[in-house]
């Protein structure tokens, strides 16, 4: 979902909060207009404690997002990102999946210059996984 203006933001500023815990296909990204335009401008976000479910065992995985792009006409609502990322704690995925598929909805909802997003997975089994997709545009 992306917005016009900042007046037209449906969940910053909202007095409830709902937490979706289907998965992230139900909570909106909403957008804010980049208002600078400028190229070289990057924007990182750190999401410290973000949670999923191994889809083959139903146990949580933990792991730190660092989420980075280069901002063309609009940036991620950061309340919006965060109930994004909340509702993939009850959701099934392997990390790859998760990490990949974040960063596709944040190029389809934004249309930045490009987007990279890395999971810091904690270990399971002895092993950390820390995947990372990084999307570029054509005209970048």
């Amino acid at each position: 979902m992306s917005h016009g203006s900042a007046d037209d933001l449906t969940l910053l500023g909202s007095n409830t909060t709902t937490y979706k815990f289907d998965g992230p296909e139900d909570v909106p990204l909403e957008t804010i207009p980049w208002k600078a335009r400028s190229r070289g401008t990057t924007v990182e976000l750190h999401c410290p404690e973000f949670t999923a479910l191994c889809p083959r065992t139903s146990q949580p995985d933990f792991a730190k997002l660092v989420i980075r792009y280069e901002p063309r006409d609009k940036l991620v609502e950061s309340k919006a990102l965060k109930l994004y990322l909340f509702a993939f704690r009850n959701h099934g995925d392997f990390h790859e999946t998760s990490i990949d598929r974040i960063a596709h909805d944040l190029f389809d909802v934004m249309s930045p210059y490009w987007v990279e997003v890395r999971g810091e997975f904690l270990p399971r089994g002895g092993i950390s996984i820390w995947p990372t997709c990084r999307l570029e545009a054509d005209d970048a």
